[in-house]
């Protein structure tokens, strides 16, 4: 079977779906890859790249559709583009069936299996096909980049002989995955940065990253994300109130503000209203990653750069990914090679559309003439977040009565070994010979002795300190020593031995430890 890529015929679209470097991959799938002469060219690849790679090139999309059993393309198929679709032939590409029941009736009436992309579940083993998340990474990166083309001072804070410099402020809301890449990115710029998400759960990881975490002083008990797919998902009107409260606090401060909210399938939520817009500084800049969804500000305008009347820059550019368009397009022909790699178990060159599994399933929109959006859940669901329950607080009197316990169950368990083992002493005693327990005795103060100094070794230390526990374990070659000196020929050559292998245990020991601490200093 053949997989195709024509070239994109949206304005200002510079990606590709298909790179030399995933063609090849694909062959190794048993498939034969064509591509519209010029697909790559914006991307930095030429006809003469993908010729290299054997890959065959065509010179009109009409001839692509009509060579190719597989369509890959990167933004959403027009009308015409899906009525060249035949039945059996099958279409992955961002599709965004939501708002396109049209386009999913045609390309079903034409017996055309559609994959959408953007429909990927967001399991762990889909992760490598989740489109969404590989051309967000880039949004978030490449938005902090304009912020900073549009902004009239640097990121990080600099005191020269000229004069001094304050850091900038950068507001990022939601902290998904093209936040989490702005956070990143404006951070490792210097800037101050902030953030806002309205799961709590992931306050750790924007501290982690650096920024700080805007909370609110609001209780909501927030959908899990197993059953939202991933996403954050709808807000009560008063947890909206609460919010909008909040960024109308921080808005004269910030300098530059993010915007990254959307909910699947719906308008993008309102975040940045005008009333805020307006409190904000001369020269502040604005980017709004959900502007083709309409927007999270209020006066965000499609891919067009404006300027209010108090001064501040927004920016609602829908093409932050192809603004990157060689990077964009090879992680998300990686994407489309992993996709045909689940269609391809058998690695033969022939699609195995298996609606059982989840995937392939929660992808596909269009199949066998049939709409199959929106897709039954998977049975696979993300993992879901542990609630942690707060412990009990203990009085002074509850706590005093749990450590007399501890206590006197400590001493019970001592004195009836103790018990025990004087017990058996006594009884070896009565009936073993005079040498036999001279030697007995220097094995059982030996063990008792090793096992206390490893005992009363901190548990922190145990993984770090392993090599030194062992060096200190060694202590039993008091016991070998002692008996060195012995009559027996077999009793001296049992304890040379413990001496050698206790010795390689503490010369060993250290000298691991003393490399692994090695690791740890600066040269």
């Amino acid at each position: 079977m053949k997989i195709g890529a024509p070239k994109e015929i949206i304005e200002g679209e510079n990606r590709v779906a298909m790179t030399p470097a995933s063609a090849r991959d694909l062959q190794k799938l048993g498939y034969e890859c064509v591509i519209e002469t010029g697909a790559g060219e914006k991307a930095g690849f030429s006809d003469a790249t993908y010729k290299e790679a054997g890959v065959e090139v065509v010179k009109t999309a009409a001839a692509l559709f009509k060579a190719a059993d597989i369509v890959a393309k990167v933004r959403v198929p027009t009308e015409a583009e899906v009525k060249r679709l035949r039945e059996g032939q099958t279409l992955i590409s961002f599709f965004n069936p939501g708002a396109n029941a049209a386009l999913m009736e045609l390309a079903a009436s034409k017996g055309a299996n559609v994959i959408a992309m953007e429909m990927v579940p967001r399991i762990s083993r889909a992760q490598k096909m989740d489109a969404l998340s590989s051309m967000a990474n880039i949004a978030g990166y490449r938005a902090v980049i304009e912020a900073g083309n549009n902004f009239g001072r640097f990121f990080t804070g600099q005191v020269t002989a000229a004069g001094k410099v304050p850091p900038a402020k950068v507001l990022v809301v939601g902290a998904g995955v093209a936040g989490l890449a702005a956070i990143g990115t404006a951070t490792s710029l210097g800037a101050i940065t902030y953030a806002f998400d309205v799961r709590p759960e992931v306050a750790e990881q924007v501290e982690s990253m650096g920024a700080e975490f805007v909370y609110l002083d609001f209780e909501e008990a927030q959908a899990d994300g197993a059953t939202t797919g991933g996403y954050a998902a709808p807000s009560s009107p008063e947890f909206r109130e609460a919010q909008l409260k909040k960024f109308r606090e921080i808005a004269p401060d910030m300098d530059i503000v993010i915007t990254t909210a959307l909910i699947p399938n719906r308008e993008a939520p309102e975040l940045w209203t005008e009333d805020m817009v307006k409190s904000m500084k001369p020269g502040s800049v604005i980017i709004d990653l959900a502007a083709e969804k309409g927007g999270n500000c209020k006066l965000t305008k499609a891919d067009e750069r404006i300027v209010t009347d108090n001064g501040v820059i927004i920016i609602g550019y829908t093409d932050f990914p192809s603004r990157m368009a060689a990077q964009a397009s090879t992680l998300y022909s990686t994407n489309i090679r992993h996709m045909m790699s689940d269609l391809t178990p058998e690695k033969d060159g022939i699609v195995n559309h298996n609606m059982e599994d989840d995937v392939i399933r929660g992808a596909t929109v269009t199949h066998n003439g049939a709409i199959t959006f929106p897709p039954p859940p998977p049975k696979v669901q993300a993992i879901a977040v542990q609630k942690k329950e707060k412990p009990k607080e203990l009085t002074a009197e509850e706590k005093r009565a749990l450590e007399v316990a501890a206590f006197k169950a400590q001493t019970r368990n001592q004195v009836t070994l103790l018990g025990v083992g004087a017990a058996l002493m006594l009884l070896a005693g009565l009936y073993a010979p005079a040498s036999f327990m001279q030697h007995f005795i220097v094995f059982v103060l030996s063990v008792f002795i090793g096992f206390q100094v490893i005992w009363n070794v901190s548990h922190s230390l145990h993984t770090p300190l392993m090599a030194v526990t062992n060096a200190i374990s060694s202590i039993i070659i008091l016991g070998a020593l002692l008996q060195i000196g012995s009559g027996s020929t077999l009793v001296i050559i049992l304890a040379a031995l413990s001496v050698f292998m206790a010795a390689i245990n503490i010369f060993g020991g250290f000298l691991v430890t003393r490399r692994m601490l090695a690791m740890f200093q600066k040269s």
